[in-house]
């Protein structure tokens, strides 16, 4: 079952699509990346997936890209949305255990919206694939906040991301008290394969969404 509902934020109101399976024993509020909405293919697929676990979802989209534009707001302002539609998802399925963070920087804007101030009955914040540093330019800065975070982390990298030097988001993750990594070889930013990793896109689609059902059922690896 899938049914679009707007909510209310500081930035104005915005979209969500909540997709709920008969049988769902997690939620995953879903942020997109910064230059996709929330009915970018990937997402629309990974939702599915998810949803073939049981992990229902409530994808959202920043005010940013509702207003037009293509610029992300202020890191400030992003935040705002995301704890804004985190709330949202909470009251959607109030029954559920709620997890939330999405691609790119949807994850990383939910992790520094945690890191200011705890989410009420957030168990868990899932990185697809997360934006460590630009392209091409290796640092750790963006990873800064994440010791501040108070909730289990899971960040799902490909070993072909070039926004995620895995040399430097090793060490990183290592430190964190409750935080898994789980890699997907050849995949890169995307989740895209090349044809000789002998899979495909929807395979590694899947894989995704096992394991982000496998970390939620384990109740974020608590």
């Amino acid at each position: 079952m899938a049914g679009e509902l707007r909510f209310p934020s500081s930035a104005g109101e915005l979209p969500a699509i909540l997709q709920r399976p008969a049988k769902a024993h997690a939620l995953f509020v879903l942020a997109h990346g910064a230059g996709a909405g929330m009915r970018h293919p990937f997402l629309a697929a990974l939702a599915e997936a998810l949803a073939a676990e049981g992990v229902a979802t409530f994808r959202w989209q920043f005010a940013y890209l509702e207003k037009g534009s293509r610029r992300p707001d202020p890191p400030r302002v992003l935040e705002a949305c995301a704890r804004a539609a985190v709330a949202a998802g909470a009251a959607a399925a109030p029954d559920l255990p709620l997890f939330a963070g999405g691609k790119s920087m949807g994850g990383r804007i939910t992790s520094q919206a945690a890191a200011l101030e705890p989410m009420p009955g957030l168990h868990g914040i899932a990185f697809v694939g997360f934006p460590l540093h630009p392209a091409d330019a290796p640092a750790v800065k963006r990873g800064e906040h994440l010791a501040q975070v108070p909730v289990p982390l899971l960040f799902l990298q490909g070993t072909r991301d070039k926004l995620a030097d895995l040399s430097l988001l090793r060490p990183i993750v290592e430190k964190l008290p409750r935080a898994t990594l789980h890699v997907i070889e050849d995949a890169d930013h995307s989740f895209h394969v090349p044809k000789r990793s002998g899979r495909t896109d929807g395979e590694v689609i899947a894989e995704l969404a096992q394991t982000i059902a496998r970390w939620a059922a384990a109740g974020g690896g608590r």
